[in-house]
């Protein structure tokens, strides 16, 4: 004899039923040790923001200095960065470029 149908057991397997409570918990703190861990990393770094300007398609930050962001005179908007630390506008005829 066949038994009960397989649908009913089948539902709750996809019923999208939460997590045990015990789950939750551990993700939980597990989320709160990780924001601890990376507000601790962050305390007391100094961001130290400075522009260089320079005339040309070319600008060039301090060696310590990696560049965040691009700048173009003629309202150029197509530059990329070179060794981490210059802007190099790629329009023709720049007249000025600030990392």
């Amino acid at each position: 004899k066949a038994g009960p149908p397989a649908l009913p057991v089948l539902g709750l397997l996809v019923s999208g039923e939460s997590r045990c409570p015990v789950d939750a918990a551990i993700d939980q703190e597990i989320q709160r040790g990780t924001i601890s861990l990376i507000l601790e990393a962050f305390n007391g770094l100094r961001l130290d923001c400075q522009s260089v300007t320079s005339r040309g398609d070319l600008a060039t930050c301090p060696a310590v200095s990696p560049v965040t962001g691009c700048a173009c005179g003629y309202g150029c908007g197509s530059w990329d960065v070179r060794a981490e630390t210059t802007c190099h506008c790629q329009c023709q005829g720049m007249d000025w470029t600030t990392a």
